[in-house]
């Protein structure tokens, strides 16, 4: 939905965006006192993430190294099947050094709450949260369900129980993998 759209729900299901895409209709309630804050948005045509809104009262200050919980003033309702992810916005990090200490941080289809977001000053200064600001964006996504089958071994490849760092630094030599 764009931004500052109808504060009222909308169904769960399938629709048509506007780029004639498949899209995932989300239910959105506005809890009290957030009326006036836009439901998630995509700020481009082609963005994957709708930016989320700061839902604080006047302005939260967040120290360098410090941590705070940032309300949204949203809840949703997924459908089955899916999760939203919350990540963080590039311009936060590089800017100002305000990042998502969980990122992504995952809200499963049958949450309810607020959703909210931790946002973490890795920078400086003093970073001012205020009421609107665009904190962080968020991603709705299938979620495959595993069924896990144990095993006495597994598949042989390559590279085998190779680990962090295992592939090399460097241009890839003629007999990598692509």
């Amino acid at each position: 939905m764009a931004r500052g759209g109808s504060p009222r729900s909308t169904p769960v299901g399938a629709a048509r965006g506007r780029e004639g895409r498949r899209a995932v209709r989300v239910r959105v309630v506005r809890l009290p006192g957030a009326g006036d804050l836009p439901l998630p948005f995509y700020a481009s045509a082609g963005a994957a993430g709708a930016d989320l809104a700061a839902a604080v009262d006047g302005e939260l200050v967040i120290e360098p190294g410090a941590r705070a919980l940032v309300p949204t003033g949203l809840a949703i309702e997924l459908p089955p099947g899916y999760e939203a992810q919350v990540r963080p916005r590039s311009g936060l990090a590089l800017r100002y050094g305000v990042l998502l200490p969980n990122a992504p941080g995952t809200i499963d289809a049958d949450y309810r709450g607020e959703l909210s977001v931790i946002l973490l000053n890795a920078g400086k200064e003093p970073f001012t949260v205020k009421r609107g600001d665009r904190i962080a964006q968020l991603v709705v996504a299938p979620a495959t369900r595993v069924h896990w089958e144990a095993a006495d071994r597994l598949g042989e490849t390559p590279r085998g129980a190779g680990g962090f760092g295992h592939s090399g630094h460097g241009a890839p030599r003629e007999e990598d993998p692509a």
